[in-house]
């Protein structure tokens, strides 16, 4: 899904699991905690002192706010799948109702090392059985046509939501339009997407200048340019899509009741939107 001379994104997904654990009661997740490790946290107490210290409360609220809209789309039966595309190491499905069915996808590496620490932790009762169905892709090759089949397999004609979260930043636009086209093929009429991206001022901020020295310090030599954002006017513009809902960081702050501590300069602020599928009549 990124390319490879970008950051990997299976490198971050202890990151954002071990961000929602150090707050459970704002992020809602009383799972992330299983993915904590030592390498991990030593890399985060780095990663905050340099970066923003403001990033524990950013992803937990990211959390919260997906994790409460698909709770509430299922309850009112408007949903029966969640389909999470570059899922990592989230633990929705857990905290979620029973009868919804999971399509976790992500790199193969990801996604077998995920079953097996999920089979293990529900051999030892520390987390409930759920319909999971965890799909292996390798998104440098043509992916979509095979991957469309066994979605549909699973799926079926049951109405479903999309998650995107923690991928767009490191993809470029026409990766990003080949992943909104191929999420329409999937979807019918009703059906939802949660998505998480970044504006373009991220890029003006001291946070991003932060990030950008981090990354290219710890991880691989990267550009301003190499990391996508999207304006609103993007969601508004995706064709059979009407955007429902627009959320940033300190909007949920607000529906939370979350202490803001740094000036806005100084946070990644992550922004959240929701899209049903209308189709034109």
């Amino acid at each position: 899904m990124d390319k490879q001379s970008h950051i990997q994104i299976h490198e971050t997904a202890f990151f954002t699991s071990s961000f929602r654990a150090f707050n459970e009661a704002l992020s809602g997740d009383e799972y992330a905690k299983l993915w904590l490790n030592p390498k991990t946290d030593a890399w985060i107490q780095e990663y905050l002192t340099e970066v923003s210290s403001e990033e524990t409360y950013t992803h937990c609220l990211r959390n919260r706010f997906f994790l409460e809209t698909i709770k509430d789309l299922a309850a009112s039966k408007q949903i029966e799948v969640l389909i999470n595309f570059g899922s990592g190491f989230s633990m929705y499905p857990f905290l979620l109702d029973e009868s919804l069915i999971h399509i976790e996808i992500d790199k193969p590496e990801i996604v077998n090392y995920k079953a097996s620490k999920i089979e293990e932790w529900q051999n030892e009762k520390k987390l409930p059985k759920r319909d999971l169905h965890f799909v292996g892709v390798d998104f440098s090759e043509d992916y979509k046509t095979k991957l469309l089949e066994q979605i549909q397999q699973i799926k079926g004609d049951k109405p479903c939501f999309i998650l995107i979260e923690g991928v767009l930043f490191f993809l470029d636009k026409a990766e990003t339009d080949g992943l909104f086209s191929f999420f329409n093929l999937i979807q019918t009429d009703g059906d939802y997407v949660g998505s998480a991206s970044f504006q373009d001022d991220l890029k003006s901020s001291t946070a991003f200048k932060r990030l950008l020295r981090f990354l290219n310090k710890k991880v691989s030599k990267t550009s301003e340019s190499d990391y996508l954002t999207l304006q609103d006017s993007y969601y508004k513009s995706l064709p059979n899509y009407n955007l429902i809902d627009h959320q940033d960081y300190f909007s949920l702050s607000k529906t939370y009741n979350n202490t803001i501590h740094l000036k806005p300069d100084l946070i990644l602020n992550e922004h959240f939107y929701v899209l049903k599928k209308q189709l034109q009549s």
